[in-house]
């Protein structure tokens, strides 16, 4: 279980992170999916919203007399940076699968349930590993609800659209 959700969370570093984004926005524009290619840019949004909540609350992480800590970080704990761009990046990857009708129903669905997978088990990963309190990982999931929302509304402005 340790490698497993150690796995996970991998997807969640910065040096791993912004390399998936570009590599799907370059997929995107393969296949000639510019503003998709765009949007999921905004995904990196994230990125900016965890440090400067993390600045203001300044909560320490769970720490090794409290917890069994398999994963040593060194920023501060809330909210989770890992859940946020997980609830954004993958997500907004759900919602197009939804919305683009004209790639393969099989494809989407295996990309969907994927991507769903991601942001469910990235959740208990952060907590198993030690790196975070329940209420940091909420804390993430609800931001990155906002800003996944934000991101769609954006995507749906007949103003945006190709």
């Amino acid at each position: 279980l340790d490698k497993f959700l150690t796995a996970i969370s991998l997807f969640g570093h910065f040096q791993v992170s912004v390399p998936m984004v570009v590599i799907t926005a370059l997929v995107l524009l393969v296949f000639k999916k510019e503003k998709e290619a765009l949007f999921i840019f905004f995904t990196m949004g994230s990125s900016i919203i965890s440090p400067g909540v993390k600045y203001f609350v300044n909560r320490p992480r769970p720490s090794k007399n409290l917890v069994r800590v398999i994963e040593v970080t060194h920023q501060q704990s809330f909210p989770s940076g890992h859940t946020l761009f997980y609830t954004v990046f993958f997500g907004f990857i759900i919602y197009l699968m939804f919305r683009l009708n004209e790639a393969n129903f099989y494809l989407r669905l295996i990309v969907g349930l994927m991507c769903a997978f991601m942001v469910i088990f990235v959740f208990f990963s952060r907590i198993y590993l030690g790196a975070h309190w329940l209420s940091d990982v909420l804390a993430g999931y609800l931001l990155g609800r906002m800003w996944l929302y934000a991101v769609i509304y954006f995507y749906e402005l007949k103003h945006y659209k190709s």
